[in-house]
């Protein structure tokens, strides 16, 4: 039986998983995705993630005939290559898009950053736009930046390391980068304006084979040298595909969790995209865009957990959740300052907590988060929840009762990248199980306290303008 091996980079977590020819799990290893502390800058340790790799592959090809690699990773990430360089390439680290370090230069990007009208991207703060990442590198560090030949975003940066070949692909252009007119399918003015438009190598579709593996790459994992490997995609757009091909032309939305919480809508034709709330215009496999918001779920969550002396993981049942209703305990957005809907607005919990659960806590605040996105976007027709949130069935069900109309679907694996990644390499793509309908949460109080706590939202928000005035 043929078998797809993918390689997941998250931002939290790597990971390398076999797929069968029917998408059905054969094998799965995980490793931590560190952030390497150096005087230039944190970037990622791709050379840590390279042998682990090599190793999980080795494995692999000892139990598994694999006959092709897919390759799906976070965004706001890329590498800058000397293609004619040895061993990794890079003629600079791979910044980790969270140091702070291009807000330095926000005033003179903004001289030549592009307008939201034409990138659909939202101007965001640290590495989280790559145009500033790119722009910050090359004022930083102009000779080294001049060496590269090459600019690759981090799935075909991958995809280089297995197979010599280099391309450029649409869903990690289209990320939130300043680098892409979704509406035009082109690259922004930006990228024509600072000279870079020769440094990316060319566009291929997302479910395209970029060719073999390389020799050097079978000598250390044992490949067959049959072995083909597919363009790439971003992770979140991964999630999205899967349903795009069950539901192409009915509306549906995509939440994917994680330590992003992502909200992909279809449906959102009417949408009216604010920059300032974090929404932004994605591009599916295909170019077409896709209107998104989100916030980074997974951090948030933790973070309040934190906040209360709790754990992400601890347990509570639904007397906790009405505990945090009856006490009226809030938690007001937001723990992460990088980004979300009310960026700029520092979290904060109203209310005693003496009796309060953090993890409660933290799924009332996360299905309200996400209910909001959903309003946002104008969102119709069902909504498929994919990715780490789906461990926490009563914060699913607590979405599924807000959402009223709105079926809510969880999905049956726990890694929804990774069957749309996989299904870059097949030839006739399969879309996947429908998915399980969540049952709603008979609790009292949900509607009201919704109202409560979107009105504290507005408040916190008017004040935090104001402040910044």
């Amino acid at each position: 039986m043929s078998n797809i091996l993918i390689l997941d980079i998250g931002k939290t977590n790597i990971k390398v998983h076999v797929l069968d020819e029917h998408l059905e799990s054969r094998f799965e290893k995980t490793r931590r995705n560190a952030v390497v502390e150096n005087p230039l800058y944190p970037h990622f340790d791709v050379d840590a993630i390279w042998d682990w790799f090599c190793e999980a592959v080795r494995e692999v090809t000892d139990r598994f005939s694999i006959t092709a690699i897919s390759v799906t990773t976070h965004g706001a990430t890329a590498a800058l290559v000397d293609r004619h360089g040895s061993g990794n390439g890079l003629v600079l680290p791979v910044l980790d898009y969270e140091y702070d370090g291009p807000d330095a230069i926000t005033q003179d990007y903004t001289g030549v950053r592009p307008d939201f009208s034409e990138t659909r991207s939202p101007d965001l703060s640290a590495g989280l736009n790559l145009g500033r990442q790119l722009f910050w590198l090359q004022q930083r560090f102009p000779q080294a930046f001049g060496q590269a030949t090459d600019i690759l975003l981090y799935p075909q940066y991958w995809v280089w390391r297995m197979t010599g070949k280099r391309c450029a692909e649409g869903t990690s252009l289209g990320c939130h980068t300043d680098l892409w007119a979704p509406e035009r399918n082109d690259y922004s003015s930006l990228v024509d304006r600072m000279g870079w438009r020769a440094l990316f190598p060319e566009l291929k579709a997302a479910d395209s084979l970029v060719g073999p593996v390389c020799s050097d790459f079978i000598a250390r994992t044992g490949l067959p040298a049959s072995c083909q490997v597919a363009v790439g995609i971003h992770d979140s757009n991964a999630s999205y595909l899967r349903y795009l091909l069950q539901n192409d032309g009915q509306p549906f939305s995509v939440i994917s969790t994680g330590t992003w919480a992502i909200t992909m809508t279809n449906s959102g034709g009417n949408a009216e995209l604010d920059e300032s709330r974090d929404m932004l215009m994605n591009v599916d496999y295909r170019g077409t865009p896709v209107p998104c918001a989100r916030f980074m779920g997974g951090r948030e969550y933790e973070a309040i957990c934190y906040r209360l002396g709790s754990y992400p993981e601890e347990r509570f049942s639904v007397e906790d959740i009405e505990t945090v209703f009856a006490d009226a305990v809030y938690a007001l957005p937001q723990f992460c300052d990088t980004s979300g809907p009310f960026s700029g607005t520092p979290g904060r919990i109203e209310g005693s907590t003496d009796r309060i659960n953090g993890a409660a806590l933290a799924s009332v605040y996360s299905a309200l988060m996400l209910d909001l996105e959903l309003d946002l976007l104008k969102a119709r027709g069902a909504v498929f929840v994919e990715g780490a949130f789906l461990k926490n069935s009563l914060l699913c069900r607590m979405l599924a009762t807000l959402r009223g109309d709105n079926p809510v679907y969880l999905s049956n694996d726990s890694t929804g990248t990774v069957k749309g990644a996989a299904s870059l390499a097949l030839s006739d793509p399969q879309s996947p199980e429908g998915g399980t309908l969540c049952e709603p949460l008979s609790i009292d109080g949900l509607d009201h306290y919704r109202a409560q706590w979107r009105n504290y939202c507005q408040a916190l928000a008017v004040e935090s303008s104001a402040a910044s005035l």
